[in-house]
This record gives C-alpha cells, structure tokens and sequence, in this order.
C-alpha cells in the first residue's frame, strides 16, 4: 500500500488542499482531506508537502526517446517506457509511422508483452501513423511504403491486438470502410497526414473517425472559403484534437486560438517526440530518415519537421503561459480527454477510488518531482 499525504490534489477538475491518497494493489482506494483518509498500518508513507498531485499524463503520439526510434525498432518500447516517467507521463501510444505492415505486426507483438519486473509508462497500444497517407502531405513518412486504405491490411488491428490509434488520409480511396471497420472494434481513428476537404472530413466523421492527428501540421491551409480538415477539426463537435504545443509547429500565437476554439475537452496534448527527446542536439533517426536535432527542433535535411523534442510537462507549462487557461484545464488536455478519447475514462485520466493509481507530484513551478505508475513510485527528481 501508498499512502500520499499533505498535497494539494487536482483530480484534475477539482482541487483538494491538505489531501491524502491511499493505493492499494495498483488501484486508488480513497481520496479525500487528509483528516478523513487514514493510513493503514505498514502503508509506504510519501510526503508530499509542498507539492502538486495529478493524474498521470498520457501521451498519444510519441515515436521514441533516448536515441531510440519505435519504427526503426519495435523491440525498443519498452526500454524508452522505463523512462518516460521523468516527464510525468505514466501511459502512452507507442508510435509507429508509415512502414512495411510487417513492422508494424512486430510492433503489435512487442506492445503486448509486457517484460517481468517492468517498471514505467504503460503503452496503452500503438499509435499506427501510416500508412493510408497522403502522399501530398507525407511530411517525414517513407513515401515507399504509402499505399491506400484496404480492409485487408487492418484485419488483425484492434485494441485486443494492440493497436489503440490509426491516422489515415480520410480522402484517399478505400478511406472510409476503413474507418467504419476500425472504429467497430474500438480503434481510434484520426485524420491526419491529409488533404481532405471539409466535406471530406466531415464524412469521415461520420464514419465513425473521431480524432485530428498534429492540428495544422501535414494538412491543408485554413481558407476563409475552404477551411478543409483544419476548420473541419476546429469546428465539428465530435473529434477530440491532437496538438504539438512546442511554439516550433505552430506559432505560439495560434496555441491561444486553438485553445480558444477547442478548449480542455477537445484538445489533447501530445509530444509527437523521436529519438532525440532526452539526449540533445545531433543527428538521429525518425523511422528510415536521418533528422538533425537543435535546441528547438527536429528537421529533415530539406527543412521538414520530423516530429518534436517536446516533453509533456514542458508542453503542459507552455499552454498554461501561452493562453493564461487554469492548471486544471489544462491537466484535463493529457489525463481526462486522451482517456476519454480511447474509451479508458473509466480507469484512467481522474484521481478517484477504482482508478489505475497513476500520479504525478508537481512543484509549484510544474516541475515533476515525482510519478507514481500502477501504485508504485518509479521516479523521484534528483
């Protein structure tokens, strides 16, 4: 058993002062002041005074870390999950980005098997980005291995089968019985990689997609006459929307308008980290390309944007300080939303009895000085 005492708790909506959290087997067992919940003999104790309690973050599109590239090597999710703690992210979406579908079944495989004694984020099921692009927006994806929608290709992808998310081009032929499959089993489909129209979009809505892979980033230009997938994002209730908020992606300007568009139910927070995320500037790889790494940036040699360098804290700070929204808004955008998004808000997302007992300790200045995953404390700042 844990027991967290004297913090003050956003479950994420609601703040407690003076709390405490009693886990037991992985789960959260109670909530409350901490004059209400007791400590049981032989709880670990951890004392939080000073500091913030949170639900732990979930990333959604994150394609590796610590040098490692989840496409170029499946076998390597694990490893970067040890450490994705660090960053307050306790669960996310290994993903893997347009490759031969062979790639893509071993990283099923991987993502199913869990080592003995791990301790890290848990991969909730991969993110597959790819590879029903389109070939006019395939930003950083190996233009060999493109190929259109096919019902025949998806037919082992499910959650059960580990696969949580799939970002299609919704315009391609063959898009939209995709979609419609995929979302019957319970996959997440998004729109992303794209030049879809708005009305095309908009059938894929229908269809059952409901999520917008990197807002603005590999789709179309918003036109005031033809807002095409951006304004369809921006506009129709019923996609939840992905969002690199690293000021790089988009400028930091547009953070504040999307915020004011979408707010914490519709927007989810994500990384779309590479190998890169926690070792520095250089050379390194996102799927088959070689990226150049500055203190900002991830890029391809002709200057395209290959994923990020953001870590989900710093991305948390950045929304906060760019749009002056509440801390608990903001939570809402990488615990409750990404939850809801793939069907686990009844396990995931909230600090409530019955929940997975996945934390976060902040400073005052949104640093995380800890993380809890499944009940266990896998990570202290130093």
């Amino acid at each position: 058993m844990l027991y967290i005492k004297n913090t003050t708790l956003y479950s994420p909506r609601e703040r407690l002062d003076n709390a405490a959290v009693l886990v037991d087997g992985g789960r959260i067992v109670a909530v409350g002041y901490a004059a209400a919940v007791a400590c049981p003999p032989g709880a670990q104790v951890l004392d939080a005074d000073g500091l913030l309690l949170t639900p732990g973050f979930i990333d959604m599109q994150f394609n590796g870390g610590f040098g490692d590239d989840f496409t170029a090597d499946p076998t390597t999710i694990w490893q970067v999950a040890a450490g994705l703690p660090r960053w307050g992210v306790t669960a996310f979406l290994p993903t893997v980005i347009t490759s031969p579908l062979e790639r893509i079944a071993q990283a099923q495989q991987v993502v199913l098997s869990e080592p003995a004694g791990f301790r890290g984020a848990t991969p909730l099921g991969l993110h597959v980005e790819g590879p029903f692009l389109n070939p006019q927006k395939k930003g950083a994806h190996n233009p060999a291995y493109l190929q259109l929608p096919a019902l025949e290709a998806v037919a082992g992808w499910s959650p059960q089968t580990g696969v949580r998310l799939v970002t299609l081009a919704p315009e391609l032929p063959g898009a939209l019985p995709v979609i419609e499959a995929l979302a019957a089993r319970g996959v997440l489909v998004s729109a992303g990689h794209s030049t879809a129209t708005f009305d095309e979009a908009t059938m894929a809505f229908d269809a059952g997609a409901r999520y917008g892979t990197h807002l603005f980033n590999a789709m179309p230009t918003m036109h005031h006459r033809e807002p095409g997938l951006p304004g369809a994002l921006l506009t129709d209730p019923r996609p939840v929307v992905g969002f690199i908020a690293d000021g790089v992606h988009t400028h930091p300007s547009v953070i504040s308008l999307v915020w004011q568009a979408l707010g914490p139910e519709r927007l989810n927070l994500v990384t779309d980290a590479m190998a890169a995320l926690g070792m520095g500037p250089g050379k390194h790889l996102l799927g088959d390309f070689e990226v150049t790494v500055d203190a900002t940036s991830a890029r391809l040699a002709d200057g395209t944007l290959a994923g990020s360098i953001l870590s989900l804290d710093q991305a948390l700070r950045n929304l906060i300080r760019l749009t002056g929204c509440t801390l608990a808004d903001a939570l809402a955008t990488v615990t409750t939303t990404p939850a809801r998004s793939l069907g686990l808000d009844h396990e995931r997302g909230q600090i409530a009895p019955g929940y997975v007992a996945d934390l976060v300790l902040l400073s005052p200045e949104l640093e995380v000085r800890g993380t809890v995953v499944r009940g266990e404390l896998v990570y202290t700042a130093e």
